[in-house]
């Protein structure tokens, strides 16, 4: 910028708006970015997403040893299924809530929150006729919402298929009933702890109950609250009636969470789901939530699987 010298008191964005102005760029050009108002060319950034990893996927690991792998690979959330802490949440002290919680933020992680809500637990049923299972379903639900709270976490992922299926004979509406009763009675200690539960659509082959992304958010209307809302998850909307970046641009105001997975049930980028315009989709409709790694099948290597996902992701992110 000849001519254009720097002097005591003068900044570099003074210095700038008087070479826009020499090229009638005005002073407007303050508010433009700095190779902008030069008239160089700007590069738009990709989007950046928050990316975390299912805690299951490490099986017996250590947590100290799987958090530190999370993070080594560049994920920024832990998501924590409650059976890898104990079978029933209410079994988790205070003292080890802490220490989980501790160990997250040791490694630079936050504690997303919670899934499998229901796995490996008895008594308990979403969609039950008796009003006993159902009031027995809330209370566990706020009491895993409580444990969700003091982990650090703030959405627990409502999938358990088999504790949320009709009974035979059971209608579409009866289910969505008694769906939405649990729900009701689950919001006080939600909405005291700022969690919300997020309504996970599954395919026919898991359960009979909320198949569709449509069917998520008829229970969600019925809930009517902020503390209830939807998830979506690659695998199940494979079998939704529409492509998967469609089911996400109209759902857009609905969803709050978003598992990335392939069908063949392992990570992103190990089967032939293409995530580029997945992730094109979320980016369309400015997503700001976790998306998170969810993987059931670990023959490819739990190493491989948590370091090749996200790198797979981030490259179609581009």
């Amino acid at each position: 910028m000849h001519g254009l010298r720097s002097s005591p008191g003068v900044s570099r964005r003074q210095i700038l708006i008087r070479a826009a102005k020499a090229t009638g760029l005005g002073a407007a050009a303050a508010f433009l970015p700095l190779d902008t108002a030069l008239g160089e060319k700007t590069k738009m950034s990709p989007p950046s997403f928050k990316y975390a990893m299912c805690n299951e996927t490490f099986g017996d690991w250590p947590f100290e040893r799987s958090f530190a792998m999370v993070a080594e690979c560049g994920y920024r959330g832990i998501e924590i299924a409650p059976f890898t802490l104990a079978e029933y949440a209410s079994d988790i002290s205070a003292k080890r809530r802490a220490e989980v919680r501790r160990l997250a933020q040791r490694h630079g992680l936050e504690v997303v929150g919670l899934h499998w809500l229901l796995a490996k637990t008895k008594g308990f049923h979403l969609t039950s006729a008796d009003a006993a299972v159902r009031r027995k379903t809330a209370d566990y639900l706020g009491e895993l919402a409580r444990l969700c709270a003091d982990l650090g976490g703030r959405i627990m992922v409502l999938g358990s298929p088999k504790q949320r299926d009709l009974a035979p004979g059971m209608s579409k509406a009866d289910g969505l009933k008694h769906a939405a009763d649990t729900l009701h009675a689950a919001l006080p200690v939600l909405e005291k702890t700022n969690v919300t539960v997020a309504l996970e659509p599954l395919a026919p082959v898991e359960t009979n109950f909320l198949n569709t992304a449509a069917d998520a958010v008829e229970l969600m209307k019925l809930v009517d609250s902020a503390r209830c809302r939807l998830h979506l998850d690659c695998k199940a909307m494979v079998a939704e009636p529409m492509p998967i970046p469609d089911v996400i641009r109209k759902y857009r105001k609905e969803m709050v969470h978003f598992h990335a997975n392939d069908p063949n049930r392992q990570g992103p980028g190990f089967g032939k789901l293409d995530f580029k315009p997945i992730m094109k989709a979320l980016a369309d409709i400015d997503y700001r939530g976790w998306v998170s790694v969810e993987v059931f099948d670990y023959s490819p290597g739990v190493e491989r699987l948590t370091r090749e996902s996200i790198e797979y992701m981030r490259r179609c992110a581009q």
